[in-house]
């Protein structure tokens, strides 16, 4: 091939680390380069986070080569001809050409090649199939660079023989879309998704969060949400999955707070009530388990209207985190609605969110005990009351004051059981 462009100067190429992965695999006479989102990042002057390489040399060489070198070298998916080189804290997944010789969902027969353009043939979309060496020239086999700059996502060759070799790779044509794209998509990858959508029923939920959350990481999703919704992509995927403009709101105003957080943004686009099946779908930690059903959780919700104390209660009662993301899904929803959301009335709410520090309760079981209150359930009754009478006093009362309320508490239960 020969290249088609030469990337600006990059810090990534000049780096120590990735000079002396290209080396080892080079020492002998070899060829490596740079392929799909590192030089995809680098064309349109984005950072690049990850770094992955393809080269014609087969994996146990790949290993031979990078140990001699004294890198370390992890065989993390070498059934398929990927190595991983570690340095330090940098890591560079190395894979060797290969011709997908039969393809059943995630994994696939592979035969190895030395042949570029037959590795560049069976990748998912002609933007992933840039590559480009050291000196950063960049090899373009499938018009990728155009695409690129014109915000093209387009699928290598046929549309439905690649979404039929792996079906992640039509959620993928969206999360690229939401990425990449500009205008309207191309007629034929969006025409293909359309008629294979049942196909994504099928597809396994880390596979769907993986790409779901990375989506939902764009600068903004709902675009491309909204055509998933239309091509009858997410009825069978995520059918919970339909409150587009409470989406939409929430971006706007997360821009406005320079953040993105793709786990708060999903809970934005699901049905109130639907984040169990929504987790179960997409195989969550048990983390975002526990704040997805947090912030979609019906119950008590951030009200601008409300005193301050009446604010702090409901955090500490929720969590702050779980607080600050109602406060924003409620807004997202309020600004849904219509123009009676106002802004500043919210961002006070959450700026007290942001700078309050939930107190902690200042006696323990331990202090019950020490009071002579029998080990039991009656130490948690006392603690209740305690807490009760501190949280309706705005959290002031200190270490003495609770004691001397807890020691009251106490005196009480005793001479309920006394009486008993």
């Amino acid at each position: 091939m020969i290249p088609a462009a030469t990337l600006p100067p990059q810090d990534w190429l000049r780096v120590e680390e990735t000079r002396a992965v290209i080396a080892a695999l080079t020492s002998e006479g070899g060829a490596a380069r740079f392929v799909g989102g590192c030089v995809r990042d680098a064309v349109l002057g984005r950072a690049v986070r990850d770094i992955d390489i393809a080269t014609p040399e087969r994996p146990d060489r790949v290993i031979a080569l990078l140990e001699g070198a004294g890198i370390r070298a992890v065989p993390t998916g070498i059934d398929h001809g990927t190595v991983t080189a570690v340095i330090g804290q940098a890591h560079f997944e190395v894979t060797t050409l290969r011709l997908d010789v039969e393809t059943y969902g995630r994994h696939a027969r592979v035969r190895y090649t030395d042949d570029w353009l037959i590795d560049a043939s069976r990748r998912d979309l002609t933007i992933n199939t840039l590559y480009c060496d050291l000196d950063g020239q960049v090899y373009d086999p499938h018009g990728g660079l155009a695409d690129l700059r014109a915000g093209r996502i387009r699928f290598v060759g046929e549309a439905e023989t690649r979404i039929r070799e792996d079906v992640l790779r039509l959620l993928r044509f969206f999360r690229f879309r939401a990425h990449y794209g500009k205008g309207e998509p191309d007629p034929d990858g969006l025409a293909a998704c359309t008629r294979l959508a049942p196909l994504v029923e099928g597809l396994s939920g880390e596979r769907v969060a993986g790409e779901m959350l990375r989506l939902l990481e764009a600068p903004d999703p709902a675009a491309e949400i909204a055509r998933m919704i239309a091509a009858g992509v997410m009825a069978p995927l995520l059918p919970q999955a339909v409150r587009v403009e409470r989406l939409r709101a929430l971006v706007t105003i997360e821009a406005g707070r320079r953040e993105i957080d793709p786990l708060r943004r999903l809970g934005a686009l699901i049905e109130v009530g639907s984040a169990a099946a929504i987790s179960a779908r997409l195989v969550l930690s048990n983390t975002e388990r526990a704040r997805l059903a947090a912030m979609t959780d019906p119950g008590d919700v951030p009200d601008p209207g409300s005193d301050d104390y009446a604010q702090r209660v409901l955090m500490y009662r929720v969590g702050v985190q779980a607080y600050i993301d109602r406060a924003l899904l409620a807004w997202a929803q309020a600004l849904s609605d219509g123009p009676q959301a106002r802004a500043a009335d919210w961002a006070a709410v959450l700026a007290q969110a942001e700078s309050w520090t939930p107190p902690a309760l200042p006696v323990r079981g331990r202090d019950a005990l020490a009071l002579g209150l029998a080990a039991g359930p009656a130490v948690g009754d006392a603690l209740a009351a305690v807490e009760a009478w501190w949280v309706e006093n705005d959290f002031q009362a200190d270490r003495d004051a609770a004691l001397a309320k807890l020691r009251e508490v106490v005196a009480t239960l005793a001479d309920g059981v006394g009486k008993g």
